[in-house]
């Protein structure tokens, strides 16, 4: 698990053929908003969280966000107990994020 800056995440990203974006936001802030290509996984879901999560592909790099960096920092420290050996945290999560936002529905 690592804790990346914007410009960090933004660049490793950008030439990472193995990645995933994994938004653990609420629905409500999701409905503001997501990260292209981002896929939806809700924190607050328990133990569907981690069930859900748990079913993802392990071997992809996983790059997490949500509205503050906290979520998501305890979502890849999840992920790591999981198995997965490449989850990157959005450091600041959506209220730093500059990049582009799209409508999820």
């Amino acid at each position: 698990m690592e804790d990346l800056t914007q410009e960090e995440w933004a660049e490793q990203l950008a030439t990472d053929d193995n990645a995933v974006i994994l938004d653990v936001r609420t629905e409500a802030e999701v409905a503001d908003g997501i990260i292209p290509n981002a896929i939806h996984i809700d924190f607050y879901l328990g133990e569907e969280f981690l069930d859900k999560v748990d079913e993802l592909d392990k071997s992809k790099n996983y790059y997490v966000y949500c509205r503050s960096g906290n979520r998501s920092h305890k979502a890849c420290l999840i992920m790591e107990e999981l198995g997965f050996d490449n989850a990157y945290n959005l450091e600041g999560g959506m209220l730093n994020w500059t990049g582009d936002v799209v409508d999820m529905y």
